[in-house]
């Protein structure tokens, strides 16, 4: 089913502590960053263009907060990291507002909420107010977690939240041949982030099983250990 993408800009998504603490976190991973606001943006998905009446009632449905007064991409030294639900998963953020968008008798497929991060760059005659692709990846990679969140670099991006994706086939993680190696090459593959205990952990409970582990089981035992 063809699906009709609509965006609404919401409030503020950063407390002012909260900016300053990521704003010490970029500045270490690069220096050229010198200003950090956010903001909620929502998108609803709906079966057919939505009218007036719906858009502005969607509008004001997903008013709320305080007010977003950061300075977006308003000249060339800024740059856009948008950060969505890891693709092919729905937040827990998108069940709750869908179903109160249907109690409210609203036609909509699904209302998902994705985090605008507006970085500012400094300026100087001799440098230029870019960065790198590599450059862009590290600071994203200080603004979400790989394994709940996917990062853009433009809002259009933004759209494949709502592509069907088949299912992937099961893969697993060769332990009992390639020992913690193997996980090691997991880690970084799955995007995993486990720690040096948890990998030894991992490598002893499945030698000591004699099977391999599969890679949703290792993403399991990761999101598990990370919420603790």
């Amino acid at each position: 089913m063809t699906l009709h993408l609509s965006s609404f800009n919401g409030g503020n998504a950063l407390s002012r502590f909260r900016a300053e603490q990521l704003l010490k976190a970029l500045q270490s991973v690069h220096d050229k960053v010198s200003g950090i606001s956010a903001r909620y943006v929502h998108w609803v998905a709906t079966p057919s263009a939505p009218n007036d009446a719906l858009n502005t009632q969607l509008a004001d449905l997903l008013r709320y907060g305080e007010p977003f007064e950061g300075g977006e991409l308003s000249n060339d030294s800024a740059v856009l990291v948008l950060v969505s639900p890891r693709l092919g998963t729905v937040s827990p953020w998108a069940s709750k507002a869908t179903d109160i968008a249907h109690n409210c008798g609203f036609a909509v497929q699904r209302v998902e909420r994705v985090v605008e991060y507006y970085l500012t760059l400094k300026t100087g005659l001799l440098s230029k107010n870019t960065l790198t692709p590599e450059q862009w990846q590290a600071l994203a990679d200080m603004l979400h977690d790989r394994m709940t969140e996917s990062a853009f670099a433009k809002r259009e991006q933004a759209q494949a939240m709502f592509a069907s994706l088949p299912a992937a086939a099961m893969d697993f993680c060769d332990i009992l041949q390639g020992g913690r190696a193997a996980l090691v090459e997991a880690n970084v593959r799955f995007g995993l982030a486990l720690t040096d205990d948890e990998m030894d952990y991992l490598v002893n409970a499945f030698t000591g099983l004699k099977r391999n582990p599969t890679d949703v089981e290792l993403m399991m035992f990761a999101q598990a250990n990370s919420e603790h």
